[in-house]
C-alpha cells in the first residue's frame, strides 16, 4: 500500500513526494525501495501489487525498476485501506480465490529483518489451512499512546499464532501501561495476511456495500475493462480503514506476535527513536559537512553539499530543504500540523506541502 500523501515528515515529504518515496534513513533507498526488497524474501516481482494513487504512478515505477508496470494498480480517490485492500483481493481472487495476500505499507521501517521473513512464513503457513483473517502484533516496548493495540488471548496448542480477543483504539498514557503491564497486548503494525477467499468473506458479512461494489467488477478483472471499472466505481466505495470495516468485527482473527524491530515512523521523534546516533545523541541523516558543538539529542537533515554549523542546541529537528529550514523543538512536534494548516490557509500550500 503507497498512497500515503506525505504530510508526517514535513518538510522532507510533500503532498508530490510523500515520506514512501523519500530516503529517510541516509541509506540510499527509500522506505517504498525497502519494502519492495522485503516482499522479494518470499514473493517474485510477478506476485508483487503496489497499490497507489494516480498521481504517483510514475513515482512507483521510477522506484521499482523491477515491477510490471500491470502491477501498479492505481486508485482514482484516496477511500482509506479497506476499498484498496478489497481491490487487491478481489483482482487476486479472480486468478486463484486460494491466493494468500500479504498486505505491507510501503512507509514503516523493519530493523530485524530475518525475524521479519520468518513470522511471515509462519503467519502464511497457518492462513493457508485455516480460515483466519491474521495480523503481525508488535511486542511492544513501552506504553505508547500513538498506536493502537491488540488484546490477544492465550493459547496452549500453538504460542506462534494467537487468537484475537479484541482491538483497542489509542489509549491514554495510563491506560497504555496497564496494557503493556498485563503482557496481553500487542502493537497493531497494520500487517496482515490472509486468503483472498477468506478476507472477501469478511467483506460479504461485515462491509456488505463495499463487497457488493467490487463483486460488481468480477468478469473485469485482470482484463483491459479493469481500469475503466475502476475509475468509474472506486470513487464511491465507502471510505474506511480496513480495522473498522473488518478486523474490529470479525470473530476468526488471530495475531502472530513479531519483534522485527519495527516503526511505522509516524513523526520525526520516532526516527530519533530507531536511528543510529552520535556521541551525543544527536542522529544525522547525512553526516557529511556537519560542525556541532554543545548540541545534543537532535535531528539534522540537510544536504550534503551545505556546510551546517550548529551551537548549542538541544532536542531539536533541524530539516534544511532548498525552498523550506525546519528548526522545531521535538517536544512540540506534534503542533506541526499546526503550521501545515497555518501554510495552506495563507494559500502557499502549492509552494511548501
Amino acid at each position: 500500500m503507497a498512497g500515503g500523501i506525505g504530510s508526517r515528515f514535513w518538510p522532507s515529504s510533500r503532498t508530490a513526494r510523500p515520506k514512501q518515496f523519500i530516503d529517510i534513513l541516509g541509506t540510499g533507498q527509500s522506505l517504498m525501495q525497502m519494502t519492495w526488497e522485503r516482499a522479494r524474501r518470499f514473493s517474485t516481482p510477478e506476485q508483487i501489487l503496489v497499490l497507489t494513487n494516480q498521481r504517483y504512478e510514475q513515482l512507483v515505477a521510477d522506484h521499482l525498476p523491477d515491477i510490471l508496470a500491470a502491477n501498479i494498480l492505481t486508485e482514482p480517490s484516496r477511500n482509506n485501506t479497506a476499498p484498496c485492500i478489497a481491490y487487491a483481493a478481489f483482482k487476486l481472487y479472480q486468478q486463484d480465490p486460494e491466493a494468500i495476500m500479504v498486505i505491507l505499507p510501503s512507509d514503516h521501517l523493519i530493523l530485524k529483518e530475518d525475524q521479519y521473513e520468518q513470522k511471515i512464513r509462519i503467519a502464511a503457513d497457518f492462513v493457508a489451512g485455516n480460515d483466519a483473517l491474521l495480523t503481525l502484533g508488535i511486542q511492544p516496548t513501552r506504553p505508547d499512546t500513538g498506536y493502537g493495540y491488540i488484546q490477544f488471548e492465550r493459547s496452549t496448542d500453538n504460542d506462534e499464532v494467537l487468537p484475537v480477543h479484541s482491538f483497542k483504539e489509542k489509549p491514554d498514557l495510563a491506560t497504555a501501561q496497564s496494557y503493556l503491564n498485563s503482557g496481553a497486548y500487542l502493537w497493531n503494525a497494520g500487517i496482515f495476511i490472509w486468503k483472498a477467499r477468506d478476507v472477501i468473506n469478511g467483506f460479504k458479512q461485515h462491509q456488505p456495500e463495499l463487497y457488493e461494489l467490487f463483486q460488481s467488477g468480477m468478469n473485469f478483472y485482470n482484463t483491459h475493462k479493469e481500469t475503466e471499472f475502476i475509475e468509474a466505481h472506486y470513487s464511491s466505495a465507502p471510505k474506511i480503514s480496513i480495522d473498522y470495516a473488518l478486523m474490529e468485527k470479525a470473530d476468526n482473527v488471530y495475531t502472530v506476535p513479531a519483534d522485527i524491530g519495527w516503526s511505522d515512523l509516524g513523526t520525526w521523534a520516532s526516527l530519533w527513536d530507531v536511528k543510529d546516533k552520535d556521541d551525543q545523541q544527536n542522529v544525522l541523516i547525512s553526516t557529511e559537512r556537519v560542525l556541532l558543538n554543545d548540541t545534543t539529542g537532535c535531528i539534522i537533515s540537510k544536504d550534503s553539499e551545505k556546510l551546517a554549523v550548529i551551537d548549542g542546541l538541544s532536542d531539536y529537528i533541524v530539516i534544511d530543504q532548498k525552498d523550506v529550514l525546519l528548526i522545531y523543538p521535538k517536544s512540540k512536534e506534534q503542533q506541526l500540523k499546526n503550521i501545515i494548516a497555518r501554510i495552506e490557509q495563507e494559500g502557499e500550500a502549492n509552494r511548501y506541502l
